[in-house]
């Protein structure tokens, strides 16, 4: 198999999706809006000739949708391969393809959100860690951020400092969000509805700019629920886990 680089040529024909469906489903409407309008701020969408989630997603670090300090670096938004392409080197030949090419644009390094604790949607620490790795910041609950310096003198990527303890002023349900993972699309429209027919007020607000992004109340900017300015979680999650959170906080 080859690997495919998503280019405003190919993406209409290409499956770029975590969401398996045709061009037409809302998931996939948004994530290919948004990857377009990333080309000009560098993003590179990498992913083998497969139907299925064995792709790398990256950006320089300047114009990445997460609130760090990190100019000069590689951002990867994600790197996921699923079950069925595991074992095969897929992971590691992304990476590698990755690496190569951000040595090629002169950056620092690579660095990459994780956690402490392995967490739905965040990357690997263990693998992170054999690959060379090594944590450089942290924020609660259990944030990591990581990197893989190409110059150990590069100074260390570091999160903004707000996002080390996540923490709005407004009260109530607040739900930040981004089209930069394609599950949004779906699952965001599906909570609200929820919320509403159980009588309660949901604020959502989405991340429509890199600006917005970058300044956003805590690292995960795909998806971060906040309950009374305290945050709650950045797991994307169905209608009916939601139901057992919201029921748990109120």
């Amino acid at each position: 198999m080859k690997i495919i680089t998503i280019t405003n040529e190919n993406i209409e024909a290409e499956h770029v999706c975590c969401a398996i469906s045709n061009n037409k489903d809302c998931q996939v409407i948004a994530k290919k809006s948004w990857i377009k309008d990333r080309f000009d701020e560098g993003l590179i969408f990498k992913k083998y000739d497969v139907r299925g989630k064995c792709f790398i997603e990256y950006i320089p670090a300047e114009n990445a949708w997460c609130p760090i300090n990190a100019d000069g670096y590689m951002y990867i938004d994600c790197l996921w391969v699923s079950g069925q392409f595991k074992g095969k080197g897929y992971s590691n030949q992304l990476l590698d393809s990755c690496l190569n090419d951000s040595r090629e644009k002169g950056k620092k390094g690579l660095v990459i959100l994780s956690s402490a604790k392995k967490r739905p949607y965040l990357s690997d620490k263990k693998y992170l860690i054999h690959k060379g790795f090594i944590v450089c910041d942290s924020a609660k609950p259990d944030y990591e951020l990581m990197y893989l310096p190409f110059d150990k003198s590069a100074e260390k990527p570091s999160f903004k400092e707000w996002v080390k303890e996540p923490h709005i002023e407004e009260k109530g349900l607040v739900l930040y969000y981004a089209s930069q993972c394609p599950f949004t699309a779906k699952y965001v429209p599906l909570l609200v509805k929820c919320a509403q027919e159980k009588g309660i007020n949901m604020k959502t607000i989405h991340f429509k700019t890199t600006e917005q992004a970058k300044n956003a109340p805590a690292p995960f900017t795909s998806f971060s629920l906040f309950y009374n300015g305290e945050f709650i979680t950045h797991e994307i999650m169905s209608d009916k886990k939601f139901e057992k959170v919201i029921s748990e906080l109120l």
